[in-house]
């Protein structure tokens, strides 16, 4: 083992104990460090890097927006790159007459949909409406607002206090239905709970509902039954919500589609995007809403009650727009949803049968492995144990990167890891990824100490 050490400096660190490698250069799926390692980055970082590290007309249409000019007041101009970029992302946005308001992150993206839908409420003359419904063991960003929406207790609870907090339903979850129901008797239980909640609260005071269409890093890639969205859609028109439609994991392509949402024929009225947006190769998030909602606001003769300095930057559009285009031009997305379903099939084939693998699930290259004590029983480990970070952990030692997250079961028990390599990845590369994870489990999790403590 490398006995890595921190440069000596300045960084306050996301993982104040963890010694972290410098990296180089990144090169396909592959990142290189100073002491000359290669880490094939099977999550694409917390699942971003769509099209590759080191692809060279991304960072060619940086530097060329940079040089014409990089920045500009948002309130004051616009730019050739912002302008061509919406014009290009609107032909592959799932929503009539889009506009889009540009951001950094994805934590900005979910403020602005919270407050857009805010604004059009009261725009409306439904000024009593502010509550946005989202759901448990959600993930909607780091900011006071979208950790108020979000449902993951570990990183809600210190800051409770500080926040509005917002109300919270169940997640479409199959595996752990949270009402110990069944597919396909269960009625969608967890869709049609939303109008209980609705009027529980009172349709007047609810502005919207949040969700991610196929679960993030808090559940690792759950996919919903058929009937869940349509059902949600229903509901939000029946009693004049906004549809918030959280893209910032599955957009561009991530979900084997341009917007994940379309996997079951529905219209949100916003989308958040950001991670693949510019694939990791600048800060760049987007909130997309219908054009017929910008019209609402701009009758009322004002404007949209938001900003930020860095908002409509003309470099992240630069970026942005040779993203996208990079995606189009490679056939990206189909790629994703094809060599997902091989990946996936990989999985089962090595982990399947392992007593400690309880799901193998996702859509696309957006897949999650749960693991779980026992199989049979699908008990979850003791949160000491760390099982998740344990397993990234020695698999970061052999060379793969993962994305392992814990609380799966209820924000505190329950551990998983995302596997989500960029798009780009080769049968020999997904064969590598596989071959490795199965080292790291078996190094952390033996079948054989497992399968005997079960007996």
């Amino acid at each position: 083992m490398i006995d890595y050490k921190h440069p000596q400096g300045n960084v306050f660190y996301r993982r104040i104990d963890f010694a972290h490698p410098m990296i180089t250069r990144g090169e396909g799926v592959y990142l290189f460090d100073t002491f000359g390692r290669r880490y094939l980055d099977a999550s694409g970082g917390p699942v971003l890097v769509n099209i590759g590290h080191g692809v060279d007309e991304v960072v060619d249409a940086i530097a060329e927006q940079a040089r014409q000019v990089a920045y500009v007041h948002a309130s004051m101009f616009t730019t050739q790159a912002l302008e061509d970029y919406s014009s290009a992302l609107a032909e592959v946005t799932p929503l009539p007459d889009p506009r889009f308001f540009y951001l950094c992150s994805g934590s900005e993206a979910t403020e602005t949909a919270i407050k857009f839908a805010r604004q059009i409420q009261v725009n409306r003359g439904q000024g009593e409406r502010y509550l946005v419904i989202g759901r448990w063991r959600s993930y909607h960003g780091t900011t006071l607002g979208a950790l108020a929406v979000s449902g993951r207790p570990a990183l809600r609870s210190l800051y409770m206090p500080m926040m509005q907090d917002m109300p919270h339903i169940p997640p479409p979850y199959c595996y752990r239905c949270p009402f110990s129901l069944e597919y396909s008797t269960c009625g969608i239980l967890c869709a049609t709970v939303l109008e209980d909640q609705i009027k529980i609260l009172g349709a007047n005071t609810v502005a919207a509902m949040i969700a991610e269409p196929i679960s993030g890093a808090s559940l690792a890639a759950v996919v919903p039954p058929p009937e869940y969205w349509p059902l949600v859609r229903e509901i939000c028109d029946k009693y004049g919500l906004l549809l918030i439609d959280d893209e910032v994991m599955t957009g561009f392509g991530r979900s084997g589609r341009w917007f994940a949402i379309e996997t079951w024929g529905v219209t949100p009225d916003v989308i958040t995007m950001a991670k693949g947006a510019a694939g990791g190769y600048w800060p760049l998030s987007i909130t997309a809403v219908k054009g017929e909602h910008v019209e609402v606001i701009r009758q009322q003769g004002g404007g949209f009650v938001h900003g930020g300095t860095f908002s409509h930057h003309a470099v992240g559009a630069a970026a942005g727009l040779a993203t996208l285009r990079y995606i189009q031009d490679h056939d990206l997305v189909a790629a994703s949803a094809s060599k997902g379903e091989q990946l996936k099939a990989k999985l089962q084939a090595a982990l399947g049968d392992h007593p400690n693998v309880g799901d193998i699930r996702g859509q696309g290259l957006m897949l999650g492995l749960e693991l779980v004590a026992d199989r049979l029983t699908k008990e979850p480990f003791p949160p000491k144990t760390r099982v998740a970070r344990r397993l990234a952990d020695a698999a970061f030692e052999l060379g793969l990167i993962l994305y392992p997250g814990q609380g799966t079961v209820d924000g505190v028990y329950g551990d998983h890891v995302m596997i989500a390599p960029p798009f780009i990845v080769t049968d020999e590369q997904m064969d590598e990824i596989v071959a490795i994870l199965a080292a790291a489990v078996e190094a952390v999790l033996p079948a054989s100490v497992a399968s005997g403590r079960r007996n």
